[in-house]
């Protein structure tokens, strides 16, 4: 059997079925922000946690792990992100339930989220991506707007946003205006 690859940030995740989830995957230490109920205890050890061997996000891709993302990020802006896909996310029995979470991801596709970790923006020159550009390809306002945004970010593993948070997130994530159009003319070709 393969050997399981160690990560040597502290993964901060939602609760305990995530976190045996991915102690399955790779050999890890998890902090449990306890669902969107994160508190000031909890902020305080993400902070310590990044400072001592940093941190990766990697909450479940519905309104309530984005809402712990946003919260992390405001308190500690370096944190990296890993991002999982809706699809890669669903249960894979209706026995589950309907949430989407961690919890029922592949190992593959866990794996590949961690090993494809993002480090957000803080300063410097960037070339932010023109909302007009957006409205061209249609991700601002239209009949398939949120599922073409789904997709784009799953393609450049940025996680789902509305409208308003896109331009923020591409420029958080340093997305060029080149690696945006490579990503929306692969979608437009699925």
């Amino acid at each position: 059997m393969d050997e399981k690859l160690t990560i040597e940030e502290i993964i901060v995740v939602e609760g305990k079925s995530d976190t045996k989830r991915i102690q399955e995957v790779v050999n890890a230490d998890t902090i449990e922000t306890i669902g969107s109920a994160i508190n000031e205890e909890i902020l305080g050890q993400i902070k310590h946690a990044a400072d001592i061997r940093g941190v990766i996000v990697f909450t479940d891709p519905d309104f309530s792990g984005e809402k712990i993302r946003k919260i992390i990020m405001q308190e500690v802006p370096d944190a990296k992100h890993a991002f999982l896909a809706r699809q890669s996310a669903k249960p894979n029995s209706k026995s589950k339930g309907t949430s989407l979470g961690v919890e029922h991801a592949s190992n593959e596709t866990i794996l590949l989220a961690l090993k494809k970790v993002v480090t957000p923006f803080v300063e410097g020159n960037y070339e932010e991506i023109p909302r007009s550009l957006l409205t061209d390809y249609g991700l601002l306002a239209g009949v398939n707007a949120k599922a073409l945004r789904e997709k784009l970010g799953d393609e450049l593993r940025i996680g789902y946003t509305n409208g308003k948070q896109l331009v923020k997130r591409l420029k958080m994530f340093r997305i060029t205006k080149e690696e945006f159009e490579e990503a929306m003319e692969k979608i437009n070709n699925e």
